[in-house]
Order: C-alpha cells, then sequence, then structure tokens
C-alpha cells in the first residue's frame, strides 16, 4: 500500500497565505488560544482555528467522548470512551499537522485555571455547564483583566440561525449566542445550531489575534 504524503510545513502555509492573507497567517502562527471545555462548541471551535493556522491550542476537558456527541461533536464512533481533550487532538493532527497542541483531561476550577489560560493570547469559554461558565468567565476577568475571552451563551433549540450574534461586553470581553436558550431547558441540540456559535466564537478569536477587533 502507497504511503501517504502529507503537504510540508511550507506548503500549509502558502496555501494559507493564498487564501487568507500573510498579514492574518503571520498574526495567526504566533498565537495561543486556550479552549476550555471541548464539546459541541469547543471542538468546533478547534477545528475552525486549527484550519486557519493557529500556532497553539490548549485544550481543556475533564469528559469522555459519548454516543450522544456524535452528531454535533468533532469526535469519531471508534473515539466513544476516550477522553475528549486527547480525542481532539488525534483528530486535529490528521487536519492541521503543524500546529501544536496541549491537552489537558482535568476539570477547570478557580484553583487550577492559571495553568490552563495564563500562557495564551485568547481564552474561549466552551462549556455547557452553567456554574462552569460563570467560574471561568469570573476568574478570568477578575485575574486576567488584559487577556481577550470569547464566552457563548445561547445555541440550543430551533430558533433561526441569524439569532446568534456577535456582543462585545467590555474592552476584552466577546459573548456569542442568542443569549437567551440554554441546554438546561431541555431544549434541542442541533449540529448546526451549534457549529453557527462556534463559528461566531472562532471568526471573534481570528478577528482579535489579527487585530480587527479594538
Amino acid at each position: 500500500m502507497e504511503s501517504v504524503r502529507i503537504p510540508s510545513r511550507e506548503e500549509f502555509r502558502r496555501a494559507l497565505v493564498q487564501k487568507q492573507g500573510e498579514e492574518i497567517v503571520q498574526k495567526l502562527e504566533q498565537a495561543t488560544v486556550a479552549i476550555c471545555g471541548v464539546g459541541g462548541l469547543g471542538s468546533n471551535v478547534a477545528i475552525n482555528l486549527a484550519r486557519a493556522g493557529i500556532k497553539k491550542l490548549i485544550l481543556v476537558d475533564f469528559d469522555r467522548v459519548d454516543v450522544t456527541n456524535l452528531q454535533r461533536q468533532q469526535y469519531k464512533a471508534s473515539q466513544v470512551g476516550e477522553p475528549k481533550a486527547f480525542a481532539l487532538v488525534e483528530n486535529l493532527k490528521e487536519i492541521a499537522p503543524y500546529t501544536e497542541f496541549e491537552a489537558y483531561d482535568e476539570k477547570i476550577t478557580e484553583e487550577n485555571i492559571d495553568k490552563f489560560v495564563a500562557n495564551a493570547d485568547v481564552v474561549c469559554e466552551a462549556f455547557d455547564n452553567p456554574e462552569t461558565k460563570s467560574m471561568l468567565v469570573n476568574a478570568v476577568l477578575e485575574k486576567y483583566p488584559q487577556k481577550y475571552l470569547v464566552a457563548a451563551s445561547g445555541m440550543a433549540g430551533t430558533d433561526d440561525a441569524n439569532s446568534i450574534k456577535t456582543r462585545k461586553i467590555s474592552k476584552h470581553f466577546y459573548l456569542c449566542g442568542d443569549g437567551k436558550s440554554d441546554v438546561t431547558q431541555g431544549l434541542a441540540l442541533l449540529a448546526p445550531r451549534v457549529q453557527i456559535c462556534a463559528a461566531h466564537e472562532a471568526l471573534t478569536i481570528i478577528r482579535i489575534i489579527a487585530g480587527l477587533e479594538v
């Protein structure tokens, strides 16, 4: 069987410059993003950033891949039972072999948050649990007021996709979603709507890194 040829780093870069422009590529290849939670939101954010040519992704999640995740999260049926953070790195390496990854199969708390976000240029909040969302947002805003934070609120249900927006809450804090729907309300979790919210987060992160959000 013939071996598969993976494009070189230089080929990858030339292709990115052709589609995204030299300036954006230069900035992305110097940036590190911490994605806290790699489920429906986080796994899709990671895919988008890896494809765009981000230098490094820090992926944090203590959950395992479950069969109920497969309709909206970036995992394979063969990965059910694996730690999400490690499984996602496996998949991302097939997509972006020259991106750096740091994966943690751990739960983020107020006590250990520094370990995961201190070295990131941008922090992405991508949790399902409202309490964990609130803890992360409050901790980052309090401990790292100069660090950019992109969070999400509201992507469940079957409402119009255009109800999902990106809002600038403060100088370094952006919130994506419809701001009202919640997974705890028993609403449907449809892959397209979750992915739209994840795309809002990923695009906002890219714009921040590129200096387009001020």
